[in-house]
């Protein structure tokens, strides 16, 4: 079956350096966004004979908690990167999670059969869509009437992103001719669509949702043992690769002595730990 693509550079990212990174890694990215899993899981409220549809699963830790919690039901995890969606195979076999499949597609544009699942979750999978009320538009039309979603997703206000840690894309910027910028598909519509209470939830009521309540969540995100190690995990990020491709070695290594150096003061027994909040975000299919 051929497979339709709406989010085309995304695409590229999760099946190029991006989504091997991811998949070479797992438990170094799971230490750093694993914090908002209870907050979501708690929203979402899986029970024991749910369909649950995971979108934007990754290597598959959230599809194979969801499967868990549904031993009666199902869990489908989908996602763009096919090396992710491999070690997420892996791991479930490995596990024998038998209730838990995983599929490639884009899920803006996903042919997901109509009303089949009871929930859908994401944790933070849905804020790179080109089109965010026509991904959801589409998501929605995969649960049930009255199925039940719960996301997360990041929190861009500036309130919330005021927590006294280093601002390590400003420093990184220091050494760019360009401020860093987290690429979306969209660069006029998409960036902060899906980080804002209010923007969250004007796109699913447009898509068709109700019952919209957002609420704010802070967690830790585990960048390191120390703040050596933490730097040299930011500068394999795929979109730090991408903002110093063109600079000298000499630059980049001076840019990552300077993310050390901010870091060093919040070196700790537990390792390098930024404090973060993100939103979590539930509805109901109208």
């Amino acid at each position: 079956m051929e497979r339709t693509i709406a989010n085309t550079h995304q695409y590229e990212a999760w099946n190029g350096y991006e989504g091997r990174h991811w998949a070479r890694n797992p438990a170094r990215y799971e230490a750093m966004v694993g914090g908002f899993n209870r907050p979501l899981f708690g929203a979402a409220r899986i029970g024991p004979g749910d369909r649950v549809l995971d979108i934007g699963c990754g290597t598959g830790l959230t599809t194979r908690r969801a499967a868990l919690k549904a031993p009666h039901g199902r869990a489908l995890g989908v996602d763009l990167s096919a090396p992710m969606l491999e070690r997420a195979r892996t791991v479930a076999a490995e596990k024998g999670i038998a209730n838990a499949a995983f599929e490639q597609g884009d899920a803006q544009v996903h042919p997901f059969p109509a009303g089949a699942f009871d929930v859908v979750i994401s944790r933070g999978g849905t804020w790179y869509f080109a089109d965010p009320a026509a991904a959801f538009a589409n998501i929605g039309s995969a649960l049930r009437p009255g199925g039940r979603l719960a996301i997360g997703t990041p929190d861009s206000t500036g309130d919330a992103a005021d927590t006294g840690f280093p601002d390590l894309f400003r420093i990184m910027g220091e050494f760019l001719p360009e401020p860093p910028v987290l690429a979306t598909e969209d660069a006029e519509r998409a960036p902060a669509t899906m980080s804002t209470p209010g923007d969250v939830e004007a796109v699913l009521y447009a898509a068709g949702f109700t019952s919209v309540a957002v609420e704010r969540c802070s967690a830790e995100a585990m960048l390191g043992r120390t703040a050596e190690d933490a730097a040299d995990f930011v500068f394999e990020w795929g979109p730090v690769r991408h903002w110093f491709r063109h600079t000298d070695p000499e630059t980049e290594l001076r840019a990552r002595e300077a993310v050390r150096a901010a870091l060093a003061p919040y070196e700790a027994a537990g390792g390098v730990r930024q404090p973060g909040t993100g939103l979590v975000v539930t509805a109901v299919r109208g």
